[in-house]
């Protein structure tokens, strides 16, 4: 069954390069959502005003990579205990938050992350909201597959590449 979740989880091209990958995914868009402002632009969202965080809207074969793998892969992939920031892209565009409007799978969501929490991966508290799902903006088209087609970048580089390793080397089993 093809469902669909919007991830939010700091930079668009870094889940966006993780979720590329992964077994059962059958598409994926870079966007925003979750803001004020209609039909924001990168430009507008990067100034933090719009309320828009920077996502990924994934459509997947719950039949070949279920929820919680997803879930699994989302908190794995980036730091879920700081509030509004991943390393140094720092403004409310860069929060870590689920968007879903399905009550059984926040219901999923909810305990995934309670159990998470009480297994004490984590030192800080996990900070990740789950937000209603609201209207999501499709990025510009530049910041589609924008590490595959920029790894010479230097922010690709250096934060991007060693993410796309760890998830090679922890979750093999999960990947295309």
């Amino acid at each position: 069954m093809i469902k669909n979740i919007i991830l939010a989880g700091g930079c668009f091209w870094c889940t966006e390069a993780i979720f590329k990958r992964i077994k059962g995914v059958k598409s994926l868009l870079p966007g925003y959502i979750g803001g004020h402002t209609l039909n924001p632009t990168y430009k507008d969202i990067c100034t933090g005003s719009t309320g828009h965080a920077e996502a990924i809207s994934i459509k997947y074969d719950s039949e070949i990579v279920s929820l919680e793998n997803i879930l699994n892969i989302f908190f794995s992939t980036h730091d879920p205990t700081t509030i509004n920031r991943q390393g140094n892209d720092i403004g409310t565009q860069y929060r870590s938050a689920i968007f879903n409007n399905d009550e059984n799978e926040i219901k999923i969501i909810f305990n995934f992350i309670i159990d998470l929490e009480k297994s004490n991966i984590y030192e800080d508290k996990i900070v990740t909201k789950i937000e209603n799902k609201t209207t999501f903006y499709i990025a510009e088209d530049y910041h589609h597959n924008y590490f595959s087609l920029n790894k010479e970048v230097p922010y690709c580089s250096a934060i991007i590449a060693p993410k796309v390793k760890k998830l090679m080397d922890n979750k093999a089993h999960l990947i295309k």
